[in-house]
């Protein structure tokens, strides 16, 4: 595909935009009622076809966690890549190893320009083209339009602001594309003050016009200010993250709830959601089934005398692990309850049989090196612990596919950006970490630095989809120490020495993702690629 061709994609890709708004049933879901007219002019020049556009814009972002591509990867591959994770099979588990995605033209790349580079410009491009259409649209009231444009424009700076985070080298537009431009070439980057310059509008305008509550799925001011303090954590703007953090925290209608175990129970609508995408069964626009859940479950459910059940985490398949280093990190503190069965599941019990209500343990892990146990695999398959936050409560244990609503931003990350915030700014940040940790039972901490700050939002944010932007926004060093230290288990599982080791696969140029070649044979020849894939 040529150039030409690729613009000629995004102004076509406006029929998938009306298209959708057929199937986007709002009798519950953001309570909005697209109309059956899908014409071009309605949607960009009346106020219920802009509403209904933004209603579109929700749908195309829960569009990369139900993507069945290789197990659902899109859900769950940039944990994989982090140094918590034990990346055991499949083709996320060759992603997660670094044997996969590291090359323009690989096919673990291919995957990624699909379920993100792709995606992400997408969203940024429709997100233009209902921005650019309601602030010139007449006869829409001035409340509806700023409403608009304010979820809008959030959309489009998270879409920006992950490519940024995966891609470093991107390019940024305010232009709605039309016949004119379409086969304009895009020859180079953008800057990173251009970058962060529509990044901080686009936030600043939400956080003004959104509300602090609305309709549980919505974006909301509170939603706005969380990624604006991670977007000035990223230009290491420290006071403007401890702002905008602080703010949320005490301004806002928001609080943590009181354990752990309530953080992921029921459907995710509490005190400490800031974005929750929806995927409940009786709404026809909320989403698909997922094996996100499956891919962080042991087999547990394959040893004679224990059934699949929700409660140990449902059906899973072994993918990606809870590692050595994280599992260490969560025992530091025996009164932690964040490995106490809420956020991951380390014992399993029987379900029938002679030895029901008995813990299992006839698989053992390796824990002297010269002499491993012999059923160290079936350990890993079957019997070690497992992350359960995206097990839900009427999920169907007898099946890898379910649909369960899924966290993305939650309060407790914004009193940890707050404590980083504070240390490389200042004031205190002793208050906000241990907050955290007085919710889990954890013995406050008497002093804070910044690998202080990274364990606690191991314990906290593990598989959550944040740990890899984490360690590439600490820096080089950071990154580089953390992936070949703790990545995988190394020789504590043998079969993963050598090509299948991510410690010894890591490289640092790695800290950027590659760019398609798909991708660059669609831009300007001079378009740069990331550092070290040349």
């Amino acid at each position: 595909m040529n150039t030409q061709k690729y613009f000629t994609k995004i102004k076509s890709g406006f029929l998938l935009l009306a298209a959708s708004l057929a199937i986007v049933s709002c009798e519950s879901y953001l309570e909005e009622q697209p109309s059956t007219l899908i014409d071009s002019d309605y949607i960009f020049t009346t106020a219920d076809g802009l509403k209904s556009g933004v209603v579109s814009l929700y749908k195309f972002n829960r569009d990369r966690y139900d993507a069945g591509t290789e197990d659902y990867m899109g859900a769950v591959l940039m944990s994989s890549r982090s140094d918590l994770a034990l990346s055991r099979t499949g083709y996320t588990g060759l992603m997660g190893r670094y044997e996969r995605g590291v090359s323009p033209v690989d096919q673990g790349a291919n995957f990624a320009s699909s379920l993100f580079w792709k995606h992400y410009y997408k969203i940024a491009n429709k997100a233009t083209e209902i921005i650019n259409a309601a602030e010139v649209a007449e006869n829409v009231e001035e409340d509806v339009r700023n409403q608009v444009m304010a979820e809008a424009k959030f959309f489009r700076a998270e879409a920006y602001f992950y490519l940024y985070r995966m891609y470093n080298n991107i390019f940024v537009t305010t232009k709605t594309v039309t016949l004119d431009n379409a086969f304009d070439v895009i020859n180079d980057r953008s800057s990173e003050a251009e970058i962060f310059a529509l990044l901080n509008s686009d936030l600043t305008f939400a956080i003004e016009h959104l509300n602090w509550v609305d309709t549980f799925g919505r974006v909301t001011k509170g939603t706005a200010k969380h990624v604006k303090a991670k977007v000035a954590m990223w230009q290491g703007d420290y006071t403007e993250a401890k702002n905008q953090a602080v703010s949320l925290i005490e301004e806002g209608p928001h609080s943590l709830v009181s354990t752990t175990a309530d953080v992921f129970a029921g459907d995710r609508n509490h005190s400490e959601s800031l974005f929750v995408i929806q995927a409940q069964d009786d709404l026809l626009g909320g989403g698909e089934s997922t094996m996100m859940n499956a891919n962080y479950v042991t087999q547990y459910f394959q040893i004679s005398g224990i059934e699949a059940n929700i409660e140990q985490g449902g059906r899973g398949f072994s993918r990606i692990l809870p590692n050595l280093y994280l599992q260490g990190l969560l025992a530091a503190d025996p009164d932690d309850t964040r490995d106490d069965d809420t956020y991951f599941r380390l014992k399993y019990y029987y379900t029938s049989g002679d030895n029901i209500g008995e813990e299992i343990e006839i698989y053992e892990p390796i824990t002297d090196l010269s002499n491993p146990s012999s059923s160290y695999l079936n350990y890993y398959k079957r019997l070690h612990p497992s992350c359960i936050k995206f097990a839900q409560e009427d999920d169907n244990e007898n099946s890898y596919l379910n649909r369960s609503n899924i966290m993305v931003y939650r309060l407790a990350e914004t009193y940890l950006i707050a404590a980083e915030a504070i240390l490389k700014s200042s004031g205190d940040p002793l208050p906000y970490i241990n907050e955290v940790r007085k919710r889990a039972k954890a013995t406050p901490l008497t002093s804070v630095d910044e690998q202080a700050i990274l364990d606690e939002r191991a314990r906290e944010l593990a598989f959550e989809g944040q740990r890899w932007f984490t360690l590439k926004r600490m820096g080089q060093t950071v990154i580089d120490r953390q992936m070949t230290s703790y990545a995988g288990d190394g020789e504590y599982y043998p079969s993963f020495l050598g090509a299948k080791d991510p410690r010894t696969n890591w490289k640092s140029y790695f800290i950027n993702w590659p760019i398609a070649q798909i991708d660059l044979d669609l831009l300007g020849p001079d378009y740069p690629q990331n550092d070290g894939y040349n």
